[in-house]
């Protein structure tokens, strides 16, 4: 049977695969390293992009419909579930499907398991995940009405005509790597089996992508979503096999479609059939084990708080859990406030993973660690559906169905996004008189247009959907919702469009979403900045025959964390409704299906990992310095650069959008975040200390290499600091001693920006009641300290981190000693 996931769990299987293990490899840290070498001191080149072409692998490369073609595969190896990138030239232009046919000029792209036995290096047919979609061209099975085009290659899975009215019927089986076969033909007999939508893939799960095009110019790229056994177990793909448990390896297979198909006069019939698979090109796809290989029975250590971070520690835990020795490190994701707030007291609490500092109201007993630069991006998946009118350029209509690669947005066009303004954010029979005249979404504003104005080809776009009328952002509380809303409040045009003034095309905030009491009609402004999405506004679509009450989170649902707003946009799924469905019970609306490449309409809220992990498109921010920005490794750096200590608390920098240093740093991104992992010293026994202690080491050093093998810091995120290096090392010497905090000393000018003790911001009093972090002001006094260089010595203008200097040969020594009479090493879970 197939494994069916919810989508409250298809996040977190989606991840799973992130903490895959290295089986059967032990391996051995040289505690020497983890206390003190940098990330210079290993190796770990990205694996290579692999290109193939039609003449190296078709033997009939002449007749085949794009003899030119060379196809590019972003990665082919260590591969968990993921996205990959799949480019190519050497096409011809494309025409998008119909109703009636598959379109020309296209190419189609399948996860498959097995190898061809007869055809060493390619992929088997049989074993492929296609068809789920049941569109022209792109099923295993078709009525053929000239059977005389069949190929003797599919003899045995056609049945022959019976008369005029019964023509030919080819299908190829799908055998899945558990054994068993879905097949509609047996014995050149027709049977009535539905080999499309089976118990091994449907059209919720398939990740086939059955239209690819290409450009006038030939060349093409398209986003894939690799698939583990967690999301197909028809493929197996990473499960251990053999007697050395290697994990299963699939084939990404990519199948060219000309113009007709053999016998027809159109793209018709399946890329299974022989005609159109014997000009495939197969790429060999090796994966990471699944399962977990660390001891069992070792004492657990817990880690909670910041999701920035998780994609970084499944990258460590396979070199930390196999190491001699070891504890289990269980990783929840959680509320960073809460998770710093119980950390802080003496009951053992788990580590804590945090951006933000506690309240300044709070009695503040933490050491806290730099383990990360990461942040937060705006994700999309968008392709050209230009409108059909006479001004129309014919270029445009050249484009249709191919992806846009490059977005900019301002912290005005996010505040839009975030309140639901544009009128399709709310459902389409609610009232919608409060919004006025406001356009239907992002893509069809002129304020996105004129920002936009450098990639002429938006202003012709008629994209209309829900899923482009606001974000996918995640429920709950986190540290990057309340940065995101320092970001918006930084910028004066946006805070003004809070307030209820109306941009230059007359475009005006939800009331319920404005921070000015004269305008929310809900009894008191929208207090930000917060760290959370509140869906504010009240409207709701009240019931018909056509289905029951709509309110907003119906309409635009939250997704579970960060790391599934990646996963959706990968797959272009918008989170639309669906149709209404009277005999569930009780009765309920459905989820619409998710959108195929040439018709993809998603914009979400995500991490700089996850991007990385599904490589999703995201956009360009504009950063304090007026400079747009991509979530870049050189832009996570440049925002480090200049981040500033917060107030009343000189071991937490953060990037201040409204601050002095960052309205120089013209290549900061601008949504860039720390993680420090944090607890208090005098709280937990020796043992327990020693372990997260060695964790932080880990993190702080070795663990900051960057690359994709197992231990490396992964893409999306940045290495830290050295003087953020020396400061986690002195904090993890002070944790493992159990030595109390020593307040910083308190020389120089604090006027840093963050609470300036009234609690002030834009809306009122700004505190959430949930002890998290400092407060902003609307004054956002600018500072003059930045956080340090990225390498080299300490500075005038390091933020005071006390006796680190002092502490680094004892963190050094620390570490060896934990060495010696420590296990440090686990394993580690992820839970949503």
């Amino acid at each position: 049977m197939i494994l069916r996931f919810s989508p409250t769990l298809r996040g977190t299987v989606a991840r799973a695969a992130g903490v895959g293990i290295v089986a059967g490899i032990a391996t051995t840290l040289v505690l020497a390293a983890v206390g003190g070498v940098g990330t210079n001191s290993a190796r770990a080149d990205e694996p290579p992009a692999v290109t193939t072409t039609t003449v190296a692998q078709d033997p009939d490369a002449a007749n085949a419909p794009f003899p030119d073609l060379a196809v590019t595969v972003s990665q082919t190896t260590g591969l968990i579930s993921q996205g990959v990138t799949v480019s190519w030239t050497g096409g011809k232009r494309s025409t998008p499907p119909s109703s009636a046919n598959g379109g020309e000029n296209f190419l189609q792209i399948a996860q498959c398991w097995g190898e061809d036995k007869a055809n060493p290096g390619h992929a088997d047919r049989t074993t492929c995940q296609y068809g789920a979609f049941n569109t022209p061209g792109a099923t295993r099975d078709g009525y053929v009405a000239d059977g005389t085009s069949i190929s003797e290659k599919d003899d045995d899975y056609t049945a022959p005509a019976i008369d005029v009215f019964t023509p030919a019927y080819t299908s190829v089986p799908f055998r899945s790597v558990t054994g068993e076969v879905v097949a509609s033909v047996e014995k050149k007999k027709q049977l009535p089996v539905n080999v499309n939508v089976n118990n091994f893939f449907n059209p919720s799960s398939s990740n086939e992508v059955p239209w690819a095009g290409s450009a006038t110019n030939g060349a093409g790229s398209v986003k894939f979503e690799i698939q583990t056994a967690l999301q197909a177990n028809g493929l197996g793909c990473g499960t251990p096999t053999g007697a050395d448990a290697q994990p299963q390896s699939c084939w990404l297979v990519v199948i060219p479609r000309g113009t007709a198909d053999a016998g027809e006069q159109h793209i018709t019939q399946s890329g299974l059939r022989w005609d159109a698979w014997k000009h495939a090109l197969s790429f060999k796809l090796s994966f990471k084990p699944l399962g977990v290989t660390c001891s069992i029975g070792a004492a657990e250590r817990q880690l909670r708080g910041s999701e920035l971070v998780a994609t970084a520690v499944s990258s460590w835990q396979p070199v930390l859990c196999t190491s001699q020795g070891g504890a289990t490190y269980t990783m929840s994701n959680g509320a960073e406030s809460d998770a710093a707030g119980a950390a802080n007291g003496t009951d053992p609490a788990p580590l804590a993973l945090t951006s933000r500092a506690l309240s300044s109201g709070d009695q503040d007993d933490l050491r806290y660690a730099p383990v990360a630069v990461g942040g937060l991006a705006v994700a999309f998946a968008l392709d050209h559906s230009p409108v059909a009118t006479d001004g129309t350029p014919a270029e445009q209509a050249d484009k249709t169905g191919l992806s846009f690669d490059s977005m900019k947005l301002t912290p005005r066009l996010i505040a839009k996004l975030l309140t639901a303004s544009y009128t399709d954010a709310l459902p389409t029979y609610a009232d919608k008189s409060g919004l006025g005249k406001n356009a239907r979404n992002l893509l069809l504003d002129p304020d996105f247009l004129e920002v936009n104005a450098d990639n002429p080809d938006w202003q012709y776009q008629a994209i209309v959907a829900p899923s482009v009328s606001d974000l996918l952002v995640p429920q709950g509380r986190s540290d990057a919702a309340w940065q995101l809303w320092r970001y918006v409040l930084a910028d004066q045009d946006a805070v003004s469009f809070l307030q209820g003034k109306p941009d230059k095309w007359g475009m005006s905030v939800n009331k319920h979403s404005s921070i000015n009491p004269k305008v929310n009609p809900d009894g008191g402004p929208l207090e930000l900045p917060r760290d959370d999405f509140p869906k504010a506004d009240p409207v709701v679509q009240p019931p018909s025959a056509a289905g029951g009450e709509v309110n907003l989170v119906t309409w635009r649902p939250y997704t579970n964390d960060l790391d599934q707003a990646a996963y959706f946009t990968l797959r272009g799924d918008g989170q639309t409704l669906g149709l209404w469905d009277p005999s569930s019970a009780p009765p309920k609306y459905g989820k619409s299906v998710r959108s195929l490449p040439g018709y993809q309409r998603v914009l979400a809220l995500t991490d700089t990992s996850s991007a990385a992990k599904y490589q999703v498109v995201t956009a360009q921010l504009r950063n304090a310095a007026g400079q747009f920005v991509a979530p870049t490794q050189a832009g996570l750096t440049a925002a480090a650069a200049v981040m500033t200590p917060v107030a009343g608390q000189k071991q937490v920098v953060e990037y201040d959008p409204a601050g002095a240093a960052a309205k120089t740093a013209t290549t900061a991104y601008p949504l860039t975040m720390p993680v420090y992992a944090a607890t208090n010293p005098a709280q937990g026994d020796s043992a327990t200390r020693a372990d997260y202690a060695a964790f932080i080491r880990y993190a702080a050093t070795t663990g900051q290499t960057p690359g994709v093998d197992p231990g490396n810091l992964p893409p999306g995120y940045a290495p830290i600091p050295a003087d953020w290096k020396a400061q986690a090392i002195g904090a993890a010497a002070a944790i493992q001693s159990g030595a109390s905090i020593t307040p910083p000393p308190s020389g120089g000018d604090e006027s840093v920006p963050g609470d300036s003790g009234g609690g002030g911001g834009f809306g009122g009093d700004t505190s959430l009641g949930d002890g998290g972090g400092a407060t902003t002001t609307d004054t956002h006094p600018a500072t003059g300290e930045a956080a340090g260089s990225l390498s080299g010595g300490r500075t005038a203008k390091d933020p005071d981190t006390g006796g680190i200097a002092a502490i680094v040969p004892g963190g050094v020594i620390g570490g060896l000693v934990a060495a010696a009479s420590v296990p440090i090493i686990g394993r580690m879970r992820r839970f949503p």
